[in-house]
């Protein structure tokens, strides 16, 4: 995602239209700026310029439901996966643009990976800003392997908490793949810990999945931003 984006801009928008979160391409193009690692996407607004991202991006892609209130897609049956050429594409446009709501379709790369990890933050009115890494996907929810840190954080904080997580052990060489780049995914718990200390509107970042590609790197390809309601706004 190579488009510039004042990050203010996207926030003032919203809250000028009395939106309560952000798109999920609204949110990539916002922790972009933060330097959160973002697949390749763009929104397109029928059939024909799906298939033309679609050809940009290249093949493999992933289709989704885009509107503003369209928050949980996969709820909905709005995530069309591994759509391999012009054909499925076009095909999954047309049954995605019928789903109540649907307004565009996101465009996104097919990331290859087989390790999902979550991470975020929720503004607490105790404990202010609270980052937060876990185990990803449709096991989040199941298994609770998460665990917190309360920003400020620093690279040194953010490596501790992966090795806190149950899940730990798939941040080793997996199935042929390479370690998970540490690193990478440290600095992205600091950066996201970042905007929550920058960005007073923002009260919850949900990145789930942030997958890991085949060398190691970190990805997030599913991501919300949380709003404040127009009357928990400060003055």
């Amino acid at each position: 995602m190579n488009e510039k984006v004042k990050s203010s801009d996207l926030i003032r928008l919203a809250l000028a239209k009395g939106q309560r979160a952000l798109s999920e391409f609204d949110s990539k193009r916002f922790l972009s700026s933060y330097g959160v690692p973002v697949t390749k996407e763009a929104i397109a607004d029928g059939p024909d310029s799906a298939v033309t991202e679609a050809i940009k991006i290249g093949f493999p892609v992933v289709l989704k439901a885009s509107g503003k209130s369209l928050f949980h897609k996969t709820e909905i049956e709005g995530v069309a996966l591994n759509l391999r050429n012009e054909q499925d594409v076009r095909q999954a446009s047309k049954e995605l643009l019928n789903i109540q709501g649907c307004e565009a379709l996101l465009v996104q790369e097919m990331v290859k990976g087989d390790r999902e990890f979550v991470c975020g933050l929720k503004r607490d009115d105790q404990f202010k800003v609270c980052v937060m890494f876990g185990l990803g996907g449709i096991f989040t929810e199941v298994l609770d392997d998460v665990t917190f840190r309360i920003a400020p954080i620093t690279l040194w904080d953010a490596e501790e908490m992966m090795t806190e997580v149950r899940c730990r052990k798939l941040l080793e060489p997996f199935r042929g793949q390479a370690a998970v780049n540490r690193r990478a995914v440290a600095q992205t718990l600091v950066d996201i810990a970042r905007i929550g200390l920058q960005c007073e509107s923002i009260v919850e970042i949900d990145i789930n999945p942030l997958k890991i590609r085949a060398d190691g790197n970190p990805v997030a390809v599913d991501a919300l931003i949380i709003l404040q309601s127009p009357q928990t706004q400060r003055a």
